[in-house]
């Protein structure tokens, strides 16, 4: 149906009329655009009709033709699945056309599921629920504090995220910062996807929370567009704090057979042309959005220069204080460069940054789904952001780093206190699964220096690698057997000791390569050579020097301060998967679970300490001579 389209085509913008009527079109275009890909969630899009029409009609301030323009706001979906919606608003701007539109979930097409930056100006991935909102916050702080720019980042919610405990850490972390250019637009249709949600529709039960949170709530019916506008223009005329919007809804919105009816989540409408009749045909309204605000310029922080730290060979260091340094210098060599903390700086050392560049530390609080969000906030506008806290929490924010990935986030994270050998601490503090799970995340690089001098040359690669890359350091002082000249680099490995005849070779990474080292120098007295390789980066892993060593020699002992699966020793091996006359592989690594102790206490009691790769390259040894 194609007659409303001409009867509309008069209305004059930022009339009720007008915005009543865009509102029935971004329904029918999500109802269309689910209804020919077979799949998706137009109902959870219906009910934010209004709440976006209105946005879109005279308070979002961005070009659509432009997206790249660091004056203009950020519209992140933090329902994501209610994409259709998202894409059907793209649609009524001129961003996207009709034919693209129905290109919707299939292959090929720009417009997945859940929104990607594929398709601009969206910023990050969304559609695990609970993380727009963070992000926004992330975004936020780019704003205020570091690019000084007036845009507002507006994020629309679904109710049913109001459980996640990320949202919470949001609404404290933006209260407590007071982000007033911040505004969270919450779609309260009471239905999730198997029932009503656990508020409902208590408005004052909404409104409660996040007042206590230091928010500006400001409740209203989110299909009145008056009440929309005068709600978003309060949030903008508030200061001081951010606002909320808690727009009571209802769930397909407009069409009788879905309308606040359990049992539709996910699913396109059963009869589609019946629907669109009822909400009163195809539209064509085209919406000229605000421009943005482009009086001031971007902020920068001036780069003061210099070098990056050096340490003389045999000095003792810890690898997270050798962190700390490198980043501070690094700060005074790019005005870039960002560091955020999970309120244990004094333990990463990234309070050496905080106390070198003040302007540019975050505190994030012991929040680490906050952190790693806002960091991905933080990467949205172009800056370089470090995040640190225990490795052992950033598994509390796995997801926001998968989804990261699929953002095609800029992160560094940075994670000390891992392994056995922080000792007393015990396993909850142990993060014997870092390599694993950072090592699945696509596209990123696992780094585990022994030295400090490793760790000054690898913080500066971070800082220019897309993608997101993880560097594990050591709580313990380690000696420096890289010489600062050496170049250490992101995919590479160095030999720390060989001989004309080596029979063995040990890889190690991290604490472990100090007992290779040890292991070596026993082994020698013993009349077996075993060479030493430090695989500092285990993804990429140096494979062309495995294979070269692999060559060389007779069998192979990796040793890690990690659990087996997935680790230094799992890289090795698909390394040299492909490898016909691959030599045996030891894999030494933590099998039991650890409890408290001294570091070599546990290490040993790990079986990844000198003594125990003595005892498996003997063994080694002892059965190519037998065989």
């Amino acid at each position: 149906m194609s007659g409303a389209g001409d009867s509309n085509s008069q209305l004059r913008q930022g009339t009720a009329e007008f915005r009543h009527e865009l509102a029935q079109q971004l329904r029918v275009d999500s109802v269309r655009c689910s209804s020919a890909a077979g799949s998706g969630h137009p109902t959870s899009s219906m009910s934010a009709a209004e709440l976006m029409a209105v946005l879109l009609d005279g308070h979002l301030r961005l070009d659509y033709s432009h997206p790249e323009d660091p004056h203009r706001d950020h519209l992140i979906f933090s329902k994501g699945h209610a994409s259709p919606l998202y894409y059907s608003m793209l649609k009524a701007v001129g961003a996207i056309d009709d034919d693209e539109l129905l290109t919707f979930r299939k292959f090929g097409s720009r417009l997945e599921g859940h929104p990607t930056p594929r398709i601009p100006p969206t910023d990050v991935a969304t559609g695990s629920l609970g993380q727009g909102l963070p992000i926004g916050v992330g975004i936020a702080t780019a704003g205020k504090h570091l690019d000084h720019l007036p845009y507002r980042v507006w994020v629309l919610c679904g109710d049913s995220e109001m459980a996640e405990g990320s949202i919470w850490e949001a609404f404290q972390h933006a209260g407590w910062a007071g982000l007033d250019n911040l505004t969270a637009i919450v779609d309260v249709n009471r239905l999730g996807q198997t029932r009503e949600t656990m508020l409902g529709w208590d408005m004052d039960g909404y409104a409660a929370r996040t007042r206590a949170f230091g928010w500006n709530p400001i409740v209203i019916d989110g299909h009145d567009v008056e009440a929309v506008d005068a709600a978003y223009r309060e949030a903008v005329a508030t200061t001081g704090r951010p606002s909320v919007i808690l727009a009571r809804t209802k769930k397909g919105k407009g069409v009788k057979a879905v309308e606040d009816q359990p049992g539709h989540h996910g699913k396109p409408l059963d009869d589609p042309e019946a629907a669109i009749r009822e909400l009163g045909g195809e539209r064509h309204l085209h919406v000229t959005t605000s421009k943005p605000d482009d009086a001031g310029e971007v902020h920068g922080f001036a780069a003061e220069g210099g070098e990056m730290p050096r340490w003389e060979l045999g000095e003792e260091v810890p690898t997270r204080k050798a962190y700390g340094e490198a980043l501070a210098a690094l700060g005074d060599r790019r005005g870039d460069v960002v560091a955020l903390d999970g309120e244990v700086s004094n333990s990463t050392f990234s309070e050496l940054f905080a106390e070198a560049h003040p302007d540019r530390y975050f505190e994030m609080f012991i929040a680490e789904q906050q952190l790693i969000a806002a960091a991905v906030g933080i990467q949205v506008r172009g800056w370089t952001p470090f995040a640190s806290t225990f490795a052992a929490f950033l598994s509390r924010a796995y997801d926001f780093v998968r989804m990261a990935a699929i953002s095609r986030a800029n992160l560094r994270l940075v994670g000390s206190h891992a392994g056995v050998s922080i000792g007393e601490d015990g396993p909850s503090q142990m993060a014997l699964e870092d390599f694993a799970s950072l090592r699945a995340i696509h596209g990123s690089a696992v780094l585990h220096a022994s030295d400090a001098n490793q760790i000054s040359q690898l913080v500066a690669e971070m800082a220019d690698r897309p993608g997101i890359t993880y560097l594990r350091t050591i709580r313990a002082a380690t000696p420096v057997r890289t010489p600062a000249d050496e170049h250490v680099h992101i995919g590479g490995s160095r030999v720390v000791s060989s001989g004309e005849h080596d029979e063995l070779a040990i890889v190690a990474c991290g604490v472990t390569v100090e007992e290779a080292v040890t292991a070596a120098e026993q082994l020698k007295a013993d009349g077996i050579g075993a060479r030493v390789l430090d695989c500092y980066s285990l993804k990429p892993i140096d494979a062309d020097a495995l294979r070269a060593m692999a060559a060389e020699v007779s069998g192979i002992i990796t040793v890690e301060d990690h659990w087996p699966e997935g680790g230094l020793g799992d890289a090795v091996l698909a390394a040299l998967a492909s490898e016909a006359a691959r030599p045996p592989v030891v894999k030494l690594a933590v099998r039991e679970m650890p409890t408290s102790g001294k570091p070599q206490e546990l290490m040993h009691a790990a079986g990844i300490d000198a003594e125990a790769i003595v005892a498996a390259a003997r063994q080694l040894a002892g059965a190519r001579l037998e065989a």
